[in-house]
């Protein structure tokens, strides 16, 4: 790292600091406006597909006239907005670098599901207009599903805008500082500008940190923020007294700044934590992680049925891919081996074969054993994977860049051995290398999609990925599975699959 900060005089920080928040629009003024463009455009798209749909079906549909619903419609669109508002909907991406249209669907479905209910009520008990049941319902089908779309459409256009870069400095440059850059730098998605650190005592900069800079003292944030356009501010384990720490985050609330802060047990922090207060004073909630016996069920239930529903819909494109395989290379269609599920249970998991029949494992075995260091890289493709070209059959190549060797892997949810979501299920002997807690990971059902998947993929150590298989576990709820499924389908043909 390299120190190459100069500071600015005291008295022209916040004029620097105004004059850069007038020319540059922020992340979260174009995302709010775009999001609220698209709920209106989500909702009047439905409102029209319904009344094409129901035009001239019934002289009761029609009795109230297409001029008084437009009417009424577009009245009540402010009050959505005003809803959606109160419900959040439009203040998370600013503060929340991964959030996206998955983790609102619940949020969304739940709104529309009010607002309907409640025209409804309000239409039924005043006796002002009396709406067809099958055409509110229609309504609201469609308006869940149109909003959600329209929403995923405008996250995709405001990420490709430059205003959504948000510029960030990391307060702490240490072990736990570093690790943050490099999550940052990994992701460029995320959409943030990792543009150095703020540190007295830096540590020896990581290899794969490359020439970022070390901008300068915490106590002079003011003014690195005011030169360097700062909007993200992320405070991880600076050597700082808590107290200095403390009247620097006070100070830099008024610079408008979004300010993250690294909890100091963060190893041990889930997604379930919750934030609650004894007097004021904030406390960080952990649920126990065992699953209780009605959440498995409920787990257990879904599985079966969503999983037993795609294997109907992709028993054809299967049958396809075991013809291909039978014809590309001599060898079994499927794929078995022994792997580890809940309470280390061992299964047999069934994947299409990718390589040639009769290829040795113990170059994987070696392979495991060297990425297992928290501190190792990732690898460029695959983290699971190791690369061995010679083995992998033509088709085999294509399986895996498209994950499609995964499909047999509903045999094993449907059989009850592995979860739609869930930590990957691991080999016997990679459990040689696990760190203590580590083996929380099966407290839950192993899955073919889970919180390392669509969080990281490839883009982090063997240990990181274990790491975010224990968050799993630690913090497992309904409501996180249908996230993870949810976005799933939008990672799976971006990079290779697991193995």
């Amino acid at each position: 790292m390299s120190a190459h900060d100069h500071d600015l005089p005291l008295e022209t920080v916040a004029a620097v600091r105004s004059r850069a928040l007038g020319q540059r629009r922020r992340r979260g003024w174009v995302i709010r406006r775009l999001l609220v463009a698209a709920d209106l455009i989500g909702l009047s798209a439905a409102f029209l597909v319904t009344e094409l749909a129901f035009a001239g079906t019934s002289p009761e549909v029609d009795r109230v006239g297409v001029g008084e619903e437009l009417i009424v419609f577009f009245a009540t669109l402010p009050l959505w907005i005003v809803a959606a508002k109160l419900y959040g909907l439009y203040d998370r991406d600013e503060e929340r670098p991964v959030h996206t249209t998955a983790d609102e669907l619940v949020s969304v479905f739940h709104l529309i599901t009010v607002a309907v209910s409640l025209f409804y009520a309000i239409s039924w008990v005043s006796g002002l207009t009396s709406p067809d049941q099958a055409k509110l319902l229609s309504f609201w089908a469609l308006g869940i599903m149109y909003v959600i779309g329209a929403r995923a459409g405008a996250r995709a256009i405001a990420r490709r805008q430059p205003s959504y870069t948000q510029n960030t400095v990391v307060v702490g440059a240490g072990d736990v500082g570093q690790l943050v850059g490099r999550k940052l730098l990994q992701h460029p998605e995320y959409g943030l500008k990792l543009v150095g650190f703020v540190d007295t005592e830096p540590r020896h900069a990581r290899a794969d940190l490359g020439d970022l800079a070390l901008l300068g003292d915490p106590k002079n944030l003011d003014t690195i923020i005011a030169r360097h356009d700062i909007d993200r501010v992320i405070i991880a384990f600076s050597k700082e007294r808590n107290e200095e720490l403390v009247e620097i985050v006070r100070a830099l609330r008024g610079h408008g700044v979004q300010i993250d802060i690294v909890p100091r047990l963060f190893d041990v922090v889930t997604p379930g934590a919750s934030v609650h207060l004894i007097e004021g004073l904030p406390l960080v909630g952990l649920t126990p992680a065992r699953l209780p016996r009605s959440s498995r069920l409920l787990k257990r239930c879904f599985d079966l049925v969503v999983a037993s529903l795609l294997l109907a819909v992709v028993a054809p494109l299967m049958a396809v891919i075991a013809l291909l395989i039978r014809r590309d290379s001599p060898g079994p269609i499927l794929f078995k081996q022994v792997r580890l599920g809940m309470d280390r249970r061992p299964f047999r998991l069934f994947k299409f074969r990718t390589m040639v029949d009769g290829t040795d494992p113990a170059p994987h075995r070696e392979y495991v054993r060297n990425i297992m260091d928290r501190g190792a890289p990732p690898g460029a493709q695959s983290l699971y994977k190791l690369e061995r070209p010679e083995s992998v059959t033509r088709v085999g190549r294509w399986l895996r860049k498209s994950s499609l060797d995964e499909l047999p892997q509903l045999l094993n949810v449907v059989r009850g051995d592995m979860s739609l979501v869930g930590p990957r299920p691991c080999l016997p002997y990679e459990v040689e290398h696990f760190k203590p807690h580590h083996h929380e990971r099966f407290l839950v059902p192993a899955g073919i999609t889970g919180l390392w998947q669509v969080e990281a993929r490839a883009h982090s150590s063997f240990g990181e990925a274990l790491d975010l298989d224990v968050v799993y576990a630690r913090g497992w709820s309904f409501g996180l599975d249908l996230r993870l499924l949810a976005r799933t389908p939008m990672l799976i043909f971006r990079t290779r699959g697991t193995s």
